[in-house]
């Protein structure tokens, strides 16, 4: 097949033939998503497998494939782009599951542009127990079947600073029901090719969205309502538990919700609505955490303007998104509630949400340290508030004078609004940790799993993937792992900001 450079018209995806390696090794698998696609017990431990998910060997009756897509990156319309570093081997039927596996960092297709389409450990790392980590987090998300190393050496410029160093290389297959992207139909509408863009969304609606009937204007209609729906969602996860995706243009956003693409991405330490882990992003800050519903919203416009020719009518498109912020507002109050332990609705609400986001960036406060800690709060001893989220301050000796007076103001606050509640202490403390997680994926945790493996100690890979399976129970015996970045990690390259090199 022919994987050189080009623009690529009427057309939904080019084959491609992975990039063989020299000397590949598995690191990893998951052991769900095994289970999930059907293969038997022991599949991992042959040949077969190894060559199968580092690129080194093509199933017979299968043709892996590039998809073309499209996109706005950082507000700017990019033209084509598709998928420059993966390859689609095919799709899995299971259990009336449907299942895309695609290989990331298996070598150049038609859209690379001018990039080698590999990938480095470094980032295949971060992207595997990533997906993971969302999965079991509750949050709508791509997952990873396997790590590999390729025994090849790639170069990459980390910091796009004039550094390039050779790196491990290394593979991910990573699996979901479908990969389209807003990208899929926004190319197809920029080139003005229709028949293209129906045939695409009716493709999507026949396989993923099917509840939603026989393709005609009002079924598009209702198709983007539910893709706004999911989009949102997901996002509220997102800011339910810190995390920051780094990279939202409009060909990393999932047509099923899903978080995908995990490049620069970042979980919130010290709690700030401006921080962004993109390097990239640095200056604007399009990307930062408090921005991310508002750029939900812009890449659903974008959508909506794909999707226009299929409806020839704005008007219900634009109510989807004005309904889209209301929507956020009610969402996001109600889960601010529910981190709060907080099940009933009351006016005035608003006010102490607002309250506790204006203290929690007085100083640097570590945010999944504070929720976790914040359920052991009790109301009848208020007194006792602030010792006990005092371990999530990163300087508890800067907790004086006007900054203590207005955290005790908040407590004393938060224990009368919990006098309104019918839950019990204990109670409360369940409900809190059930949507507060205790481990989430560091960006300092992700970092010494890449310093070990560069040694070429693999373990911590392991370790990290069983911790973040039970994110939101105690663990005792990975204590360790529940604690505010190390000082020596808050400069570190990969550890504070990242660039999209991988």
């Amino acid at each position: 097949m022919e994987n050189s450079r080009r623009q690529v018209k009427d057309a939904f995806y080019s084959f491609v033939t992975p990039k063989k390696t020299s000397d590949p090794k598995l690191l990893h698998v998951s052991d769900e998503m095994l289970r999930e696609i059907g293969f038997p017990k022991g599949a991992e431990n042959t040949k077969e497998f190894l060559n199968v998910f580092s690129g080194n060997e093509v199933l017979s009756n299968s043709n892996p494939y590039a998809m073309c897509y499209g996109g706005h990156q950082f507000g700017n319309w990019a033209g084509q782009l598709g998928d420059g570093r993966a390859i689609n081997l095919g799709e899995v039927v299971h259990e009336n599951k449907r299942w895309t596996l695609q290989l990331k960092g298996a070598g150049e297709t038609p859209y690379s542009r001018s990039a080698d389409g590999l990938a480095v450990l470094r980032s295949s790392i971060r992207e595997y127990l990533c997906s993971e980590a969302m999965y079991h987090l509750g949050i709508p998300t791509t997952r990873a079947l396997s790590l590999a190393l390729t025994g090849d050496e790639v170069l990459r410029d980390v910091m796009y600073n004039g550094n390039p160093a050779y790196e491990k290389g290394a593979v991910v297959c990573r699996v979901a029901p479908s990969f389209i992207r807003f990208g899929n139909f926004e190319i197809f509408a920029a080139r003005g090719d229709h028949d293209n863009l129906k045939k695409l969304a009716d493709y999507t609606i026949k396989y993923f969205y099917k509840h939603l009937g026989v393709p005609s204007k009002e079924t598009y209609i209702k198709f983007f309502q539910e893709v706004a729906t999911k989009t949102l969602e997901t996002i509220i996860h997102w800011q339910r538990v810190g995390f920051v995706h780094g990279v939202l243009n409009t060909d990393n956003m999932s047509i099923l919700g899903l978080t995908i693409d995990y490049g620069p991405y970042g979980w919130l330490e010290g709690f700030d609505f401006s921080w962004t882990p993109n390097t990239t992003d640095a200056s604007n800050r399009r990307y930062r955490f408090g921005n991310q519903p508002n750029v939900g919203l812009w890449n659903l416009y974008q959508l909506a303007n794909a999707l226009y020719p299929l409806t020839n009518e704005a008007e219900p498109l634009e109510r989807i998104l004005e309904n889209y912020k209301t929507e956020f507002e009610k969402q996001s109050l109600n889960m601010m509630r529910g981190k709060l332990g907080l099940a009933e609705k009351i006016e005035g609400d608003e006010a102490l949400i607002l309250k506790l986001e204006e203290n929690l960036e007085l100083s640097e406060t570590d945010m999944t340290i504070f929720f976790r800690n914040l359920s052991k709060f009790t109301m009848e001893n208020p007194e006792k508030g602030l010792s006990l989220v005092n371990q999530a301050f990163y300087e508890p000796e800067t907790i004086t004078g006007k900054i203590e007076e207005k955290w005790s103001s908040w407590i004393y606050d938060y224990a009368e609004r919990l006098r309104a509640e019918e839950l019990t202490n204990s109670e409360r403390s369940k409900r809190m940790n059930t949507v507060n997680p205790k481990y989430v994926l560091r960006n300092y945790m992700a970092q010494m799993v890449i310093d070990e493996a560069d040694k070429g100690n693999y373990s911590l890979i392991n370790e990290l993937y069983m911790l973040l399976k039970q994110p939101y129970d105690e663990q005792p015996n990975f204590e360790k792992w529940y604690a505010k970045r190390p000082e020596w990690a808050r400069h570190k390259v990969g550890c504070s900001m990242l660039s999209c090199s991988s």
